[in-house]
């Protein structure tokens, strides 16, 4: 009997991308493909590629030139290349890198098996479908966990903020079905997850495409309905969509985690109005106020820019002041990269060196008070999602409801634990923002 084709995959950026790559996973085993862990020796690799920021690129780029040396010296069959990278740069990349066999945008990855049978062929294959197209429905095999999983409930962004080539690259904004998003929500309740994490670029717009309003606090409801599901994660969440009613779902729904991810990039008006974000830095500071009096022991995680066109001293200092009051738990913090084809690329803003400096003093802001916040929970007792056993540490890896897999902390348990369970653990302490605790024994007293 012959062996199987064997393929390696290699997935790079956001939540989002992986998805994808878990579809092609699905899609190039169920064709008869073998993945293997590693692209040495196998019959071709698939590259599913981010394009977002410079730094993507230069990772991505750099990836598929591994890649092309380990082919050149015929220790790799062919290469795929798919995802973000090839869509914004598609009439360049195999001009640029004729290693690539055959190329994929992101409307076309549910091709990827017509891709493998022509490189295995030895023919080149190339396919670049509407970006803008429905989402199309396909399973996938999850990658992540153990206990959770992502659940993207939309595809592209109809922000068209200033600085961001999102909406170029992945197309128009297009809500998933409910009824699909809760099919494959209850597919994987029966695999085990226990959290879903549900991302798009903006998931506060979920329906309004296509059933003419904010579906958002519904698509909780339904979700939380499912058996084995015990938390909900909420990614990107932009603040001018917020409403009380999604607000009070959040609230009063036990399965919704209290920590919510909203990205700001910025507080200074001008800066705001100038990167086509809606709404200001006063309704921005009004959406925290009331998220923290009507949600206790919320956690936020939002993301900032350093750097954008607009910002001198006094925008920087408005935005540290405004981290100081708001005291944000989780932050991801990017100096400013002038992405080719936005508005924002052309505008005058601080130089590289600069934008850094100011994104390394956010980031030492923002560290005081995640230690601060990791050391309130000392004498706490949180339901923790195991996730590993750390032979190093010799304790095993787990994360609460304020830490989202990959971006944020973790917690270090000791007690008898198993990968993907959820076991309520004494904290017992703090160090660098990593909190440390006791598996906590249901016959123990208060």
């Amino acid at each position: 009997m012959a062996e199987l084709p064997t393929f390696s995959l290699t997935s790079l950026g956001c939540a989002k991308n992986l998805v994808n790559s878990e579809q092609m996973l699905y899609l190039l085993q169920e064709a008869g493909f073998r993945n293997v862990p590693e692209a040495d020796g196998a019959d071709f690799a698939v590259i599913n590629t981010c394009g977002f920021i410079d730094a993507a690129k230069s990772e991505a780029i750099a990836c598929i030139l591994e890649h092309a040396a380990l082919k050149a010296e015929g220790r790799l069959g062919a290469i795929i290349v798919t995802g973000c990278l090839s869509e914004r740069y598609q009439a360049e990349i195999q001009k640029e890198l004729p290693e690539i066999d055959a190329v994929l945008g992101v409307g076309s990855f549910s091709e990827i098996v017509p891709a493998a049978e022509a490189v295995l062929a030895g023919r080149s294959f190339r396919s670049f479908a509407d970006n803008s197209a429905p989402v199309e429905e396909i399973p996938r095999v999850v990658s992540t966990g153990p206990g959770w999983a992502w659940l993207r409930i939309a595809e592209g962004c109809d922000n068209f903020c200033a600085f961001c080539a999102i909406p170029y690259i992945r197309g128009r904004y297009r809500s998933r079905e409910m009824e699909a998003v809760v099919r494959e929500a209850e597919g994987l309740a029966q695999a085990g997850v226990k959290e879903l994490i549900v991302i798009a670029q903006d998931i506060t717009r979920y329906g309004t495409d296509r059933y003419g309003k904010r579906c958002l606090a519904e698509l909780c409801r339904r979700l939380s309905a499912i058996e084995g599901i015990e938390w909900i994660r909420l990614h990107y969440l932009y603040p001018d969509a917020f409403d009380d009613e999604l607000i009070d779902e959040i609230a009063g729904n036990s399965k919704i985690l209290k920590y919510l991810d909203i990205p700001i990039q910025h507080i200074n008006n001008d800066i705001l109005k100038r990167m086509n974000r809606r709404g200001t830095g006063d309704e921005i500071r009004s959406l925290f106020r009331r998220l923290r009096e009507r949600i206790p022991d919320l956690v936020l995680r939002t993301s900032l820019i350093t750097g954008l066109p607009g910002e001198g001293e006094d925008e920087f200092n408005e935005l540290c002041a405004f981290l100081r009051e708001a005291r944000i738990e989780r932050a991801g913090v990017f100096p400013f990269s002038p992405e080719e084809g936005t508005p924002a690329a052309i505008m005058p803003h601080a130089d590289a060196e600069t934008a850094a400096q100011r994104a390394e003093q956010i980031l030492e802001l923002q560290g005081s008070f995640l230690d601060a916040f990791a050391e309130r929970q000392t004498g706490r007792t949180l339901p923790i999602l195991i996730e590993r056993y750390d032979e190093d540490e010799a304790c095993w890896i787990g994360r609460s409801y304020a830490d989202s897999p990959e971006i944020d902390s973790f917690v270090c348990v000791d007690g008898d634990c198993r990968p993907g369970e959820i076991r309520p653990v004494r904290i017992t302490g703090a160090e660098n923002g990593i909190l440390y605790g006791t598996v906590r024994e249901e016959a123990e007293g208060c």
